[in-house]
């Protein structure tokens, strides 16, 4: 991928952003794919207690299967899943790291698209991604990855794309249109993106974009020394940190969007562990 023109100082501040905007949609996250708001929660906000940071419940994970919205292999030693609102704009600026890294390490990487729509913030992403998920079943797996860098391509994000241009997505990306609105008027895939948001929020996520990384060998001290690095520079008071890895060290996550350079540093500290 090709480096945005954006000075350094600039990039690097949308970690910082994602992860205080992701702090704000803590609650609207768990209401939304939940179905529901818990009255005890509810209560402790309303009591002023102030609530625990945020930790990641890896159990909760659920392994990438053929199912998944894949590119490469299924046995690919390293997983990345990455849980999308497709109007978020830290999502669209990070979807295309996540691209190339799929492209630079194709032999050891299967990259995962799981929907995390957040409607309280963006009204359009849950019908977007019900629309994302109508090509998939329409025009299978290629075709629905073709959809979604589509969709992201053209949507400026924070709930700016007119819904009109989605049956010219589909069109675009070579699906009958007839169909595609067919199934987008009804109710297809909708349960299939309130069980991927359910499972976003019982891992831990707190706001979009939100990736896990599941590896085949616990990550070697280098990756950890890097992701330690980024954890310090970017702490912030009451915030769980930007990555957190599990106690066997297979799995990682990431809360939020990470500048390329980052995301090449930790990816040449892994690969060679997994090759």
């Amino acid at each position: 991928m090709e480096e945005t023109k954006e000075p350094k100082k600039k990039r690097d501040y949308l970690l910082p952003v994602s992860i205080l905007v992701a702090a704000v949609l803590v609650a609207v996250a768990i209401v939304y794919a939940a179905g529901k708001g818990s009255a005890g929660n509810n209560q402790s906000a309303n009591s002023g207690t102030a609530p625990s940071v945020p930790t990641i419940d890896f159990s909760k994970f659920q392994p990438v299967t053929a199912s998944d919205h894949i590119v490469g292999s299924v046995n690919a030693p390293i997983k990345i899943v990455e849980f999308a609102d497709l109007e978020c704009p830290f999502c669209k600026e990070f979807h295309p790291v996540l691209e190339s890294i799929s492209q630079q390490y194709a032999t050891s990487v299967a990259w995962v698209f799981r929907n995390f729509p957040l409607p309280q913030l963006h009204s359009k992403a849950p019908h977007e991604a019900q629309a994302a998920e109508c090509a998939a079943h329409l025009g299978g797996n290629s075709v629905y990855w073709k959809y979604i860098d589509t969709l992201y391509s053209i949507t400026p994000g924070n709930n700016g794309l007119d819904p009109a241009e989605l049956p010219k997505i589909a069109q675009e990306v070579g699906l009958n249109v007839d169909q595609f609105n067919a199934c987008l008027s009804g109710t297809y895939g909708q349960d299939i993106v309130q069980e991927q948001s359910q499972e976003a929020v019982a891992i831990g996520a707190i706001g979009t974009p939100f990736i896990m990384f599941s590896l085949a060998n616990p990550l070697p001290s280098s990756a950890q020394n890097i992701i330690n690095a980024v954890n310090a520079q970017y702490a912030y008071p009451g915030q769980p940190p930007v990555f957190s890895v599990s106690p066997d060290k297979k799995m990682f996550s990431i809360g939020g969007a990470m500048p390329q350079s980052v995301m090449d540093q930790l990816m040449n500290a892994i690969v060679p562990a997994e090759s």
